[in-house]
């Protein structure tokens, strides 16, 4: 039966084949911004519900690492919660449509994806949770959005197209590798591929260790201390954003702070350019899914504009950067 073929095997493996990992090349799904919007406003909010619990049940890390979710390979996810002598997680699983509970205990439940209110979401995952003994309350005014409407006050977002999700996930998917890749070179401080569901990205950021000046704040529903406990050093953030109004669609961006002199000027080439009103480097997805070699073209942004903050900012890169990347050194490779 296909239950018993290894997981990562051909979908016509036989049982007894040899394990063997299949050569599938990323795809990079087609994002229609006015197609996509309604869907993607309702998901947004409802990842914040579920990064809003991780929020309050996790101690805090320094720049909210302890807030994001990760992709996994069905949706975007928690990791382990702990919770009294129990740990939980939560997933968003676009596979199956639901957003899953799962706890060490080996208790679960589940929410269904689909077309519903932000109101009916946040009320069923809150009996869900109530229901598993993890009650938990959280501030329901959502995060980094300008005039945002409370969870349980929320009626007026509640389109969800499965397949419009699945797609944004695939998009996901195809650009983690990469993300991946350009953290794995980096020996300093820098943070895990996470997605951030109060600006609803995907990032990863490199430090140069130096102090910032104090960020200005100002961000929509978010408390300036933790704007300026983020940025409290010099960084540079690569992210992957579905966009907005502004932008008419998905878009890779990266920026530096401070922005050091110089850095808007910087020739990236490869059909980036920066954005005035934005303040960073915007390469357009569209641009990425329909190039010869997308992932080439993501790195070679990646890189130059890391290379344009690094040098413009006088990084030490010889000592925060690993040319080994994902590899290692040699001498360090496992046989």
């Amino acid at each position: 039966m296909l239950d018993d073929a290894p997981l990562d095997a051909p979908p016509d493996a036989a049982p007894d084949a040899p394990h063997r990992r299949a050569a599938r090349p990323a795809t990079w799904p087609a994002l229609p911004f006015e197609e996509c919007r309604p869907t993607l406003e309702t998901l947004h909010l409802w990842t914040q519900i579920v990064g809003k619990v991780r929020l309050e049940r996790t101690p805090w890390i320094n720049h909210s690492w302890h807030v994001p979710l990760y992709v996994t390979p069905r949706g975007l996810g928690t990791s382990s919660i702990p919770a009294q002598g129990r740990m939980f997680d939560m997933e968003m699983d676009f596979h199956r449509g639901r957003l899953a509970v799962t706890v060490s205990d080996g208790t679960s439940a589940a929410v269904e994806l689909r077309d519903r209110t932000v109101s009916d979401f946040y009320e069923e995952v809150m009996d869900r949770l109530a229901g598993l003994g993890l009650a938990t309350d959280i501030n329901t005014t959502p995060s980094e959005i300008e005039g945002g409407i409370p969870f349980e006050l929320d009626h007026t977002h509640g389109a969800y197209d499965p397949e419009v999700a699945r797609r944004f996930w695939q998009a996901l998917i195809a650009t983690f590798p990469v993300f991946q890749a350009f953290r794995a070179r980096f020996r300093g401080k820098a943070s895990p591929v996470h997605f951030y569901w109060g600006s609803f990205d995907l990032a990863i950021s490199r430090f140069s260790g130096a102090p910032a000046p104090e960020h200005p704040g100002g961000i929509p529903a978010l408390p300036d201390w933790i704007a300026r406990e983020a940025y409290d050093r010099e960084v540079s953030s690569l992210g992957f954003w579905p966009g907005d109004a502004r932008t008419g669609g998905a878009i890779f961006y990266s920026y530096a702070y401070p922005a050091p002199e110089g850095f808007a000027a910087a020739d990236i080439g490869g059909g980036a350019h920066f954005d005035e009103r934005l303040g960073e480097f915007v390469l357009p997805y569209v641009a990425v899914r329909d190039a010869g070699d997308p992932e080439g073209l993501l790195m070679g942004f990646a890189q130059r504009t890391y290379e344009a903050a690094a040098e413009l900012g006088h990084w030490d890169r010889d000592a925060l950067e690993w040319p080994g990347g994902a590899a290692g050194p040699p001498e360090r490779r496992w046989p």
